[in-house]
């Protein structure tokens, strides 16, 4: 298997375990930086490697009127500015092909939404700012198709800088998603690293009308089962208040849950 690096992180078949985590979006530079550096220290602890996560903006929302963050200049201006604070790599999402080259020069690693992972100029955009690039499975997708991403990443050029797959859940019906737990391997068989989204794989989407439910109770379950499964990285939401957070309230995180996970990951982990 293929891996890459984000500065002092490498992310691989044979290295420690990933773990990408921050608030859904940033809501103030203050609630990023304390939820980073509880989530950073948790993972040094425990031998794990940390890359903060946070939204300038979230574009795909059930309703117009709900927030989205504080948009592309300002937003990137903060998430520079977290990496540097907290001494970790940084990833955001990346809606539109005309933002990744900004997005490219203030964060390490550029993550594609899981509805627009089959856009073609969207994906060539990316990998054509040098960074490395994480693409979530689109809902509607086959883990096979996914190769078609690949595919599309490594002719653009992303393959020097790396790439990451993230398995978020298949539509099951209505307001439903599941995991196939057989398709994390059917991705690590494309030869690059695979990541488990542990709190949007428990999303309802859409099941309150103008906003999505989910049932984060189940968050550690699904996480055990993608740490035996053999992923390198794993996606946690998480915030110190999710039922006041502006954007994935119904499954993001509590901190101290998310802190109290990586421990029992961790055994599991070193076990398998």
């Amino acid at each position: 298997m293929n891996e890459f690096k984000l500065h002092h992180v490498t992310v691989g078949k044979d290295r420690p375990l990933t773990i990408i985590a921050g608030p859904c979006q940033i809501e103030s530079r203050d609630l990023c930086l304390r939820v980073g550096e509880q989530v950073r220290d948790r993972c040094a602890e425990l031998g794990f490697q940390y890359v903060f996560k946070a939204s300038y903006d979230k574009a795909n929302r059930s309703s117009i009127h709900t927030p989205r963050g504080l948009g592309l200049d300002e937003g990137l201006r903060t998430l520079e500015d977290l990496g540097k604070a907290l001494g970790v790599p940084v990833t955001t999402d990346v809606h539109e092909p005309a933002q990744a080259t900004a997005a490219g020069q203030a964060v390490d690693l550029l993550q594609i939404p899981a509805f627009l992972c089959r856009q073609t100029d969207l994906l060539v955009a990316a990998a054509e700012t040098g960074k490395a690039v994480n693409v979530k499975k689109g809902q509607f997708l086959s883990p096979a198709e996914m190769k078609n991403v690949v595919g599309k990443l490594t002719e653009a050029g992303a393959e020097q800088a790396g790439i990451m797959l993230t398995e978020r859940g298949t539509f099951f019906g209505y307001h439903r998603l599941v995991n196939d737990f057989c398709g994390l391997e059917d991705m690590m068989a494309f030869g690059w690293p695979v990541c488990f989204d542990v709190t949007h794989s428990t999303q309802q989407p859409g099941a309150e009308g103008n906003q999505s439910g989910g049932r984060p109770e189940r968050a550690p379950l699904l996480a055990r089962c993608a740490v035996a499964a053999g992923v390198q990285a794993l996606f946690i939401e998480t915030h110190p208040e999710p039922k006041n957070a502006a954007s994935d309230a119904a499954t993001m995180l509590p901190v101290d849950v998310t802190l109290a996970l990586l421990g029992t990951l961790k055994k599991l982990h070193d076990a398998v």
